[in-house]
């Protein structure tokens, strides 16, 4: 799904897009891509931020409760907030235009093959029993689930994003390990850390914030500055 009001551009990206195989279905209007992606749920949504009705920040709000698969925003603002506040809102990844056209395919390709990953693994059924499935981990209150890949604190379900998941199953593998943020961006996004992503800063904080981590001094996720984070074993009691 694309939503692009510009419609020199939109048809542009969807040639393109059709010439390297995907089916593209386009939406001009924030409030009728809401409507689209609930009715169609798309394998995966290109969302421009400057959008008629709703822009792309209320779009991206508003489908996160009823859309699981990857959203890449895309704007011809090159403002550092603009980033952060749609990761913050759900987003998977960003582009500034003008973005060139395999570096667009590439961050496609990239976003869809980490869902295939995800399915890959939710599908396969269990070879051992719960206690020692290592599909699943458990810590005192906190247990992830990747088979179901869900994630329970004291008994309650916790709603946990499909990013924010992979960033705490990769924390939690290695309890009690720093991991640095090279190393999560490598994971999460298949490319090399440049110094300057943030995303994962912010995928972090959200975690933090549903597990009960105290945002101004965190003790269950611990940053190590200039380093990475280390997920404390012991602090899930």
């Amino acid at each position: 799904m694309l939503v692009e009001d510009d419609m020199s551009l939109a048809e542009w990206f969807s040639d393109y897009l059709s010439e390297q195989g995907y089916l593209v279905t386009l939406a001009t209007r924030g409030d009728i891509a809401i409507e689209l992606i609930e009715a169609d749920q798309p394998d995966l949504v290109i969302l421009d931020i400057m959008l008629p009705v709703k822009d792309g920040f209320e779009v991206c709000q508003a489908i996160r409760p009823f859309y699981r698969g990857p959203i890449l925003m895309m704007t011809a603002r090159d403002h550092e907030t603009d980033e952060v506040l749609g990761l913050e809102l759900g987003a998977d990844d960003y582009v500034v235009k003008p973005v060139k056209p395999r570096v667009l395919l590439s961050r496609i390709k990239a976003l869809l093959r980490r869902v295939s990953s995800q399915e890959t693994v939710s599908t396969v059924a269990p070879a051992v029993t719960s206690e020692t499935d290592e599909n699943i981990l458990s810590f005192a209150k906190l247990t992830i689930d990747a088979n179901s890949r869900t994630t329970t604190l004291a008994g309650a379900k916790v709603a946990i994003s499909s990013n924010e998941f992979d960033v705490l199953w990769q924390l939690a593998q290695s309890a009690d390990k720093l991991v640095s943020r090279k190393e999560l961006v490598i994971q999460r996004r298949g490319i090399d850390y440049d110094g300057f992503d943030r995303s994962i800063d912010i995928l972090i904080s959200r975690i933090r914030k549903k597990l009960g981590d105290d945002a101004s001094n965190p003790y269950r996720i611990k940053t190590v500055w200039g380093k990475g984070y280390l997920f404390v074993k012991g602090a899930w009691e």
